[in-house]
């Protein structure tokens, strides 16, 4: 594949988004379609409530046209593609509903988890059926290790709990200006790498596509944000990175270069499990990003150290996925 298909991914996506987001943020505005901040949250957040949300529509929109574009004009176009803009476009869909929910029927909590949970298995489900009937395997690769394991049938299970599991834990990471944006772009792009070095091409430009949507929203994400991603986005996102370390079969290292979200999941299932059966908390607040809020950092060291371990974690994980 050209090295031209990569930029034409990236700086496609990045100057769509870039270039649509002006025209409908304040369409979002106009709308009132404004993010309503939970009360329990830190009191700093509450002087964003207001700020435009469902902006993943731009970002959907950005990774969806140029994907479907550049692998149209390179010859790329197969079912990867599909699979990947199927979980894509469903999981973004029903973030939408979420915030549709929450914005313009005024019911902060949007759709129940019982509700959230079945339309995601019900997607993880037809990605399975799909994937299955074109031959993608169902072994999971331990790095480092000659160990292959071969789930058969079981399969189908894990790909409902790696997505379920994927999409959430980056809607929980969702919760500073930009900080989805840059270690979703981070995340992608090590995936990138991995993908180009095994020679898929369309995955390849799928996660360029991302990269680039996620960093042209940072333009207007980062702090302060002028617009949100909301469910819209970051359902997207983390039902996307899923997807792709499927068809990379890099299960395992989703695992390191997603360590942020990873970890921002674990601190909300300790402090929920901390407090139920000891009535103690551990963290001052769930997710990881608001205790270090509370325990004094800026948002924005927050946000750049976040950052940071990702960076550290996704070029760990490509050098392990790539020598490893």
């Amino acid at each position: 594949m050209s090295i031209l298909a990569i930029f034409a991914s990236l700086f496609g996506a990045f100057f769509v988004t870039v270039a649509v987001s002006p025209l409908f943020i304040p369409y979002l505005r106009r709308l009132k379609f404004g993010q309503s901040i939970r009360e329990e949250g830190p009191e700093s957040h509450q002087k964003k409530s207001g700020t435009p949300t469902m902006g993943g529509i731009i970002i959907l929109f950005s990774i969806i046209v140029t994907s479907l574009a550049v692998t149209a004009f390179f010859n790329a176009m197969n079912v990867t593609l599909l699979l990947l803009l199927l979980v894509t476009v469903t999981f973004g869909i029903l973030g939408f509903l979420d915030d549709f929910i929450k914005v313009v029927m005024k019911r902060n909590l949007g759709l129940t988890s019982l509700q959230k949970l079945i339309g995601q298995i019900f997607i993880a489900i037809i990605f399975y059926v799909i994937f299955q009937a074109n031959g993608f395997s169902s072994i999971i690769a331990i790095p480092f290790t000659t160990v292959e394991i071969n789930l058969g049938f079981l399969y189908v299970g894990f790909v409902i709990f790696w997505l379920v599991g994927f999409s959430n834990a980056v809607n929980l990471t969702d919760g500073l200006d930009g900080l989805v944006s840059g270690t979703a772009a981070i995340a992608f792009g090590a995936f990138a790498i991995l993908a180009y070095q095994q020679e898929q091409f369309t995955l390849t430009i799928f996660c360029m596509a991302v990269v680039g949507a996620v960093l042209g929203f940072l333009v207007f994400n980062a702090h302060p944000a002028k617009v949100f991603m909301g469910d819209t986005g970051s359902l997207a996102l983390g039902g996307a990175i899923g997807t792709v370390s499927l068809l990379a079969k890099q299960e395992v290292l989703l695992l390191l270069i997603g360590l942020v979200f990873v970890a921002e999941t674990l601190s909300v299932i300790m402090q929920v499990t901390s407090f139920k059966l000891t009535g103690k908390r551990i963290f001052r607040m769930s997710p990881l990003h608001h205790h270090f809020e509370l325990v004094g950092w800026s948002e924005w060291k927050v946000v750049t150290v976040f950052w940071s371990v990702g960076l550290a974690v996704g070029i760990l994980g490509v050098l392990i996925g790539v020598f490893g």
